[in-house]
């Protein structure tokens, strides 16, 4: 039986050592299975670190997949590449060599006791925001689209966030 695709978006974020290669391999291995490929990638944008703030500047950046994959075994899959890739467990918002955060599963909701989509942060983050709008302004993340939402977020926070191929 073949599986319907839908198109996700996923956010990507580093701070511990090769940040953009880090990116770069976690997108790899994601694009090598059957069950998703990718379809467009962001710029890789240096952001300052949020929530816990004592801790290196990260690299972020955010894709759009197709996958035939359900929601919860895509987070199976992110779960995975995040241990593969060797991220270990830290505070809150703190310090990673990978992080694979869902953003969006086509354009539905879908909320287990493991999983939120949409993320639920994801309107309040600029860091996740500006890379995203990079591909995809006018992805409906929630209500708004990925530029009103950016649109309510501090100047400041916006301007703190800069292309890395500058």
């Amino acid at each position: 039986m073949h599986r319907p695709t839908v198109v996700t978006a996923l956010a990507f974020g580093s701070n511990i050592g090769e940040k953009q290669a880090n990116i770069e391999r976690a997108v790899s291995l994601l694009n090598s299975g059957n069950d998703i490929s990718l379809l467009q990638m962001s710029r890789f944008f240096r952001t300052p670190p949020w929530g816990y703030r004592d801790q290196d500047w990260f690299v972020n950046a955010c894709a759009l997949f197709e996958t035939t994959l359900d929601p919860d075994s895509l987070l199976n899959t992110c779960k995975r590449i995040e241990d593969d890739l060797g991220r270990a467990k830290s505070v809150r918002w703190g310090p990673r060599l990978i992080d694979i955060d869902i953003l969006t599963w086509d354009a539905k909701s879908h909320d287990s006791d493991r999983l939120t989509i949409p993320h639920p942060r994801l309107h309040e983050r600029a860091f996740v925001l500006v890379p995203l709008h990079d591909i995809a302004p006018d992805l409906d993340i929630g209500g708004k689209t990925v530029r009103e939402a950016l649109a309510l977020i501090e100047e400041d926070e916006i301007e703190s966030i800069f292309p890395l191929d500058l």
